[in-house]
């Protein structure tokens, strides 16, 4: 009797869980607000997101130092790098940034 007593509740517990979990699932599908150009809408935003990437990773004064930005939109990907002025030889940070979703597909820095 203990043993249906127990394997009763587990049962119950498990359906309740489930059930919370499904509505929980539900809400977050309901309240995701998808522009209709996407995240990554303008060319702006863009460089905004790759600058935020690339700061910590290559310093805040050599992203400075390769203004100014440009961005290119082919495909849904943005295309964004840094600049390099005139006459000077090297690399420049580069990002790939998917328009709809605002994912990071790529970033590096030539030589």
């Amino acid at each position: 009797m203990k043993n249906k007593t127990i394997l009763c509740l587990m049962i119950g517990l498990g359906i309740i869980l489930g059930a919370a979990g499904s509505g929980l699932a539900q809400d977050m599908e309901k309240h995701n607000y998808m522009p209709e150009g996407g995240y990554v809408a303008s060319e702006q935003t863009a460089i905004s997101i790759a600058v935020a990437v690339w700061v910590p990773i290559y310093g805040q004064e050599n992203i400075e130092n390769e203004k100014p930005y440009k961005a290119i939109l082919k495909d849904d990907v943005w295309y964004v790098s840094g600049s390099l002025p005139e006459g000077w030889l090297g690399g420049v940070a580069e990002a790939e940034i998917d328009k709809k979703t605002g994912k990071i597909l790529r970033i590096s820095h030539g030589k």
